[in-house]
């Protein structure tokens, strides 16, 4: 038994010597061996790299947005530098500063940060390292006439982005030095690289960056470049990123961002058939051209400061309480838990009360039935519908009837992000059973706490791309395609999570009633309507509008609509912050957006309306 035990002994001891072996063979190789032949290849050759041009990007119609322009970067080999210094010939730094037009004292600081392995994890004294960006040819030029003065000195051209269209910043999003993370975590970008840092530069990075090439050199003893190795036999040629086509009309976004001027808020336009986005409008916005070259990092600091925050992407990220849009998507929840149907009437005594309670509502006829509470948005109607499940004994609980109401609402996209082909994406809120437990105590809430949320208020938060695809799942009747901003990728199939259908869990016979309520809303014919500001006289809009509560000032105009009522071609959000209600400026701003894309032009009647809108400055006094 002994025996036994000291012979598994020795066999781990030999077993843990032969790894050891191993490693310390595997280490000389790697620190050894390899840095040997790194230099002694690095002293003949000179790897030279090409970097690839970046893909272009097109809107739907075709008109480039995003292309290249040359710039020039100046690079240096570290250990040519060193090696001119040691052979008695110390480079004039003053000289090589006034060339890249830098100071003496940054110029020191570029070196350090060059040699600085924890930010610049791939430094190398043998390869070529990024000391200054972005010259003009003129300056490039001018530092090529010294560049004989200065061993490893060298004039790397590139290129960088140009915009033909101050539109759409937020979506196309802007490019930037990549960051020391991504550096540790992907050794295919070198410090000083760009990367795409927001929007569809960020979102589609990998196929617009390309792959870059490289021409190796042949050098002398003294380092000199003497021709191309083997006249090229070993280069390898950069490949192009791929070109993207956007679903994104530029005329649409230019004309949105124009009528949203001196105005806090969005406009989102998506194409139901498809969920392809037709315009994404944050205001306040900015040129994307200004977040390129030397002065990104001004601009950026001056945006970020500006109080009305026109970095932050309002359609995806800012929420809202959706307020009286809502009443939408409860109608047709209602219907389908079989609490209403399109008959079903409900009284309004400017307003809802039970016993101390009550919530208001403007005049309008009453008793109403349901397309008729939607173009009256009358708020009654939809507190007695939402106390009518809740408290139905068809459920067990107000807890069952509650994740009944809430399993439903998520189908049409609420409450969890859709998905959209954009970083940053918001989620916006949708209460389950444990937050007014937590809120009343276990059990103890009733019906009445929570009937706010019967008109898109109390603890529910929606985006603007939310209640966009809202009004697209209605103009379906019942589903939504993802919405997605990438019509085309060069060579490459569509994905099919940005094709599929996904439907809700309520019947699409139940969206009848609501869309004549919408239609009505807007163009009369039931006991009321609430936004005739929207109506176009060849057109049916189909439309509701929400005025959403602010506890920071005055509430926010929201209308979300569709159009044509039949083969529907645009659902479209607007959001205006502070503006009021929802029929005042939100839903004029919808009509025009449906007039200019379905018709492309405003017809002469109605370009008061659009001189009233451009003109008219609602941002708030003071921003939160």
């Amino acid at each position: 038994m002994v025996d036994y035990y000291a012979r598994r002994v020795w066999a781990v001891r030999a077993l843990v010597l032969v790894v050891t072996v191993i490693f310390i063979v595997q280490l000389f190789n790697l620190q050894i061996l390899n840095d040997y032949k790194e230099a002694a290849n690095s002293n003949a050759f000179f790897r030279h790299t090409i970097y690839a041009p970046r893909g272009l990007i097109y809107d739907r119609n075709g008109k480039l947005l995003v292309f290249n322009q040359p710039i020039y970067d100046v690079e240096i080999v570290m250990k040519d530098l060193d090696d001119q210094q040691r052979d008695g010939h110390p480079i004039d730094t003053l000289m090589l500063c006034n060339a890249l037009n830098i100071s003496y004292r940054n110029f020191l600081g570029r070196i350090s940060d060059i040699k600085n392995k924890r930010k610049n994890p791939g430094y190398s004294p043998l390869i070529p390292q990024r000391l200054l960006t972005q010259l003009s040819p003129a300056d490039a030029a001018k530092v090529q006439e010294l560049s004989y003065l200065f061993s490893g000195i060298i004039i790397q051209n590139r290129t960088m982005r140009e915009y033909n269209y101050p539109n759409a910043a937020h979506a196309l999003g802007s490019i930037g030095e990549v960051s020391r993370d991504k550096l540790l975590n992907d050794p295919s970008y070198r410090m000083g690289d760009y990367i795409g840092v927001s929007g569809v530069e960020y979102q589609y990075e990998e196929a617009l960056r390309g792959v870059n090439g490289q021409e190796i050199l042949l050098r002398d003893a003294r380092g000199k470049i003497q021709g191309r190795y083997e006249d090229g036999k070993y280069d390898v040629s950069p490949e192009a990123g791929k070109n993207l086509t956007l679903s994104i009309d530029v005329n649409l976004q230019a004309y949105g961002e124009w009528l949203m001027q001196n105005k806090v808020g969005s406009i989102v336009c998506i194409e139901p058939s498809t969920g392809e986005i037709l315009a994404l409008v944050s205001s306040p916005t900015y040129a994307p051209s200004i977040l390129v070259g030397r002065q990104r990092t001004e601009n950026y600091t001056k945006l970020l400061k500006d109080p009305c925050k026109p970095l932050l992407d309002r359609p995806l990220m800012a929420h809202y309480p959706p307020g009286s849009t809502f009443k939408t998507v409860n109608a047709l929840v209602f219907q389908q838990e079989d609490i209403i149907t399109e008959h079903t009437y409900y009284p309004c005594a400017y307003g809802y009360t039970s016993g101390s309670f009550h919530l208001r509502c403007h005049g309008h006829a009453s008793p109403v039935d349901l397309p008729n509470s939607i173009s009256n948005s009358c708020n009654a109607y939809y507190c007695y519908a939402l106390r009518a499940m809740l408290d139905s004994k068809k459920y067990s609980s107000i807890h069952e009837a509650f994740d009944a109401w809430k399993h439903a609402i998520i189908s049409f996209g609420f409450g969890y992000r859709l998905g959209v082909d954009f970083p940053n994406e918001s989620r916006g809120f949708i209460p389950n059973t444990a937050v007014y437990d937590r809120r009343h105590g276990k059990k103890q809430w009733r019906s009445l706490n929570i009937v706010s949320i019967s008109i898109g208020q109390g603890e529910i938060t929606t985006t603007p791309i939310q209640l966009a695809n809202l009004a697209a799942t209605i103009a379906n009747r019942g589903y939504w395609i993802r919405p997605h901003v990438l019509k085309q990728m060069e060579g490459v199939a569509p994905d099919t999570a940005y094709t599929n259908r996904r439907y809700t869990s309520v019947d699409s016979g139940y969206f009848w009633p609501v869309i004549q309520g919408m239609e009505w809303a807007v163009n009369g014919g039931g006991t009321g309507s609430t936004a005739r500001g929207a109506r176009l006289d060849d057109i049916i809009i189909c439309g509701k509008t929400g005025t959403a509560e602010n506890p920071h000032g005055n509430d926010h105009s929201i209308f979300m609509a569709f159009a044509p009522k039949d083969n529907p071609q645009i659902a479209i959000s607007v959001v205006v912050e502070n503006a009021g209600f929802g029929a005042a400026w939100a839903a004029p701003i919808a009509s025009l957006m449906v007039e200019k894309y379905l018709k492309d032009n405003i017809a002469p009647h109605r370009q008061w309306l659009e001189d009233r809108i451009v003109k008219a400055n609602l941002l708030p006094v003071k921003v939160y």
